[in-house]
Order: structure tokens, then C-alpha cells, then sequence
């Protein structure tokens, strides 16, 4: 495997501006453009559906910043994806998630940061890197990403601000 591919947890033709409007739409369109990458294997779909049901991974950011638009990491078992990485998922309209810490709570999520990670052990590390570039980007600058559509911007933000450990 070359080097470049353990260097970033983003690659840029696997970043995502939709215009979906459910947690359906949003997931097959971009299930189904990883799965030609060879990204994932062809039961990630469902699996990401049916995890996404049974735990909710809506991140409410208020308690970060009132300012931020709140976000979901969607995610499944490693067995259904071939590669580790992060795929940003920018919602031009923002979608209802169930709240990760409460799951019967819903609120809309407008954008979301989708692990793909075929390493089981990483998966907390990734989750966790995710909350620290949330948490640690300055506010104006996380402001604007949150607010960009425009997929090379996108990943230019996220190799300039992710602090990859």
C-alpha cells in the first residue's frame, strides 16, 4: 500500500456536498459512490442504515458553541469497509438525527463526518480526533467550514485543521 494513503484520514474525491433531504437519500448516495471506489463492500449500506437506527450518532454542538450547526458521525463495523477513512458529508439542508447521548431525542444535522475504518481498534481513536478538531478549531474558522459547499474548500479546511495523531 503506498505511503500517501496512511498520511490523511481524507481523500478528495471522497468528500460530499448533498442536497438530500433524508437519512436514506443522503446514506445510498454516498454508500453508492464509495462502493465504486471500492471504498466499502456492497452490505455497507444496509448495515450503516440499521446501525444508524439502532445507535444514534447525532452530536448535538451546542455545548461547544451555540453558533455551530449540530453534526452525525454515521459509522459500522469495520468487516463492511476496506479502507480508514473520514468522509465529510456537507447537508445543504440540514437532516433530523437521533441524538448519540439521547437516542429518542432528534435535531436536524448539517453536516456529517462518516468513519470508514476496517481497523476495529481505531475506531474510538477516530471518533475521538473528530471531537478534538470540533472542539480545538478556532470558532470563526470552524464557522465558515461548516458553512462552505464547496468540496475542494472542504477538504483544503480539514487537511489544514484535522490534527492527525
Amino acid at each position: 500500500m503506498p505511503d500517501v494513503a496512511n498520511k490523511t484520514l481524507f481523500d478528495p474525491t471522497a468528500v460530499f456536498v448533498t442536497e438530500q433531504t433524508t437519512q436514506e437519500g443522503i446514506f445510498k448516495e454516498v454508500s453508492d459512490q464509495l462502493l465504486a471506489k471500492q471504498y466499502v463492500k456492497p452490505e455497507f449500506l444496509k448495515n450503516l442504515w440499521e446501525r444508524e437506527q439502532n445507535y444514534p450518532t447525532g452530536i448535538d454542538m451546542s455545548v461547544v458553541n451555540p453558533d455551530y450547526p449540530n453534526v452525525a458521525i454515521p459509522h459500522t463495523e469495520g468487516n463492511f469497509v476496506n479502507v480508514r477513512l473520514v468522509v465529510p458529508i456537507k447537508l445543504v439542508t440540514p437532516v433530523d438525527f437521533g441524538n448519540m447521548i439521547e437516542p429518542a431525542d432528534k435535531f436536524p444535522v448539517s453536516f456529517l463526518f462518516m468513519i470508514l475504518n476496517n481497523d476495529p481498534d481505531g475506531q474510538a481513536n477516530v471518533l475521538s480526533e473528530i471531537m478534538g478538531f470540533l472542539t480545538t478549531t478556532p470558532a470563526e474558522d470552524l464557522q465558515h467550514f461548516f458553512n462552505e459547499t464547496n468540496r475542494a474548500a472542504i477538504y483544503s479546511f480539514l487537511n489544514t485543521f484535522f490534527n492527525q495523531g
